[in-house]
C-alpha cells in the first residue's frame, strides 16, 4: 500500500514534505527556548550561558544548587504557595460558574445566546491591562486589593471562559434524550444534572478546570495590579527578579514549571481520548 493516493504526482508529494517541513522547523523554533532553558538550569555557575564544562559535559560543571536555593528562598517558598492556594480556588470557582454557564447555553429555550455568551468569553478577548486596570479601580470600593479573596475572584473570571469553550464543546454531543428521560422518570432537574448530565460531561469539565487553573498560575498583569507583598506569585516573583536580581535560580523555577506544564498537557490528551469514547468517536 502506497504512502499517498494513486492521483498524486511529483508536485503533489512536494508539496506534502514541504508542509511538513515547515510545520517541524515552527515547532522547533518555538520549542528552542525551553530546551535551552532547562541545561542551563542545572548549571553550577552564575551565568545564562553554556560555559565550557557545560558543552564539554563536564560533570562537575552541572548541580543543583539553584533548585536548592528555590528551597532556601523564603520568597520563592511564599511564591509557590500562594500560586497553587490561589489557583486552587479560582479553579474551583471558575470551573463552578464555567460549568452552569455552559449547560444553560447548551439549552435551546435560553433568550438572548449570542449576547450572553459574547460578554461571558470577553475576558478572553480584552486585553489584560485594561481588566487589570477595571478590577483594580472596582476593587478600591470594596477593599479587595492586596487580599487573597479578591485575586481568587479576578483569576477565576480570567478561567470561566475556558471553562465554558470546553464544557460547551462536551455538550455539542451531549444526547438530551437522557436529559428528558429522567425528568420523565421523576427526578427533578438537579438530581437529572447530577446522575446524567454530569458523568457525561465529566472529561469535559475536568479539562476546563485544568485551563482555568494554568489561566490563573501563569497569571502576571492581575498580580501587579491587585496584589500586596503577601501575594506574591510565582510569575511575579520571576518578574521581580528579572528587573532586581537576575540568578539562575528563575531558570530553576521556568524548567520546573514547563514540567507541570507537561503533566497539564498529558492530562489533557487523557481526558480528551476519553471523552471521545464515551461520546461513541
Amino acid at each position: 500500500m502506497s504512502r499517498f493516493p494513486d492521483y498524486f504526482n511529483i508536485w503533489h508529494k512536494t508539496g506534502v514534505y514541504a508542509l511538513r517541513l515547515s510545520a517541524g522547523s515552527v515547532l522547533f523554533f518555538l520549542m528552542l527556548p525551553i530546551l535551552v532553558i532547562i541545561p542551563l538550569s542545572f548549571n553550577s555557575q552564575p551565568y545564562f550561558t553554556f560555559t565550557e564544562g557545560m558543552l564539554s559535559f563536564d560533570a562537575s560543571a552541572y548541580s543543583l544548587r539553584w533548585y536548592n536555593a528555590i528551597l532556601e528562598n523564603p520568597n520563592w517558598i511564599l511564591a509557590i504557595r500562594n500560586s497553587f492556594i490561589i489557583g486552587f480556588f479560582a479553579t474551583i470557582v471558575a470551573t463552578t460558574l464555567g460549568t452552569v454557564a455552559a449547560v444553560g447555553l447548551a439549552s435551546p429555550d435560553m433568550p438572548f445566546k449570542r449576547v450572553i455568551t459574547a460578554l461571558l468569553l470577553s475576558p478572553m478577548i480584552v486585553p489584560l491591562i485594561i481588566i487589570a486596570a477595571g478590577m483594580f479601580f472596582f476593587y478600591t470600593r470594596f477593599n479587595l486589593v492586596g487580599t487573597f479573596p479578591g485575586l481568587i475572584i479576578a483569576h477565576a473570571a480570567l478561567g470561566v471562559p475556558f471553562v465554558i469553550v470546553t464544557v460547551t464543546a462536551t455538550l455539542s454531543g451531549f444526547d438530551r434524550s437522557l436529559y428528558n428521560a429522567g425528568l420523565s422518570l421523576g427526578a427533578n432537574p438537579l438530581r437529572v444534572f447530577k446522575d446524567v448530565v454530569l458523568p457525561l460531561i465529566r472529561p469535559g469539565v475536568i479539562s476546563g478546570g485544568l485551563f482555568a487553573f494554568v489561566t490563573s498560575f501563569d497569571e502576571v498583569v492581575l498580580v501587579l495590579f491587585l496584589a500586596g507583598p503577601d501575594q506574591r506569585t510565582i510569575p511575579r516573583q520571576m518578574f521581580s527578579g528579572l528587573r532586581e536580581q537576575i540568578n539562575p535560580t528563575i531558570l530553576a523555577v521556568a524548567t520546573l514549571l514547563v514540567f507541570v506544564s507537561i503533566c497539564l498537557l498529558v492530562s489533557l490528551e487523557l481526558l480528551r481520548r476519553r471523552s471521545e469514547r464515551l461520546r461513541g468517536v
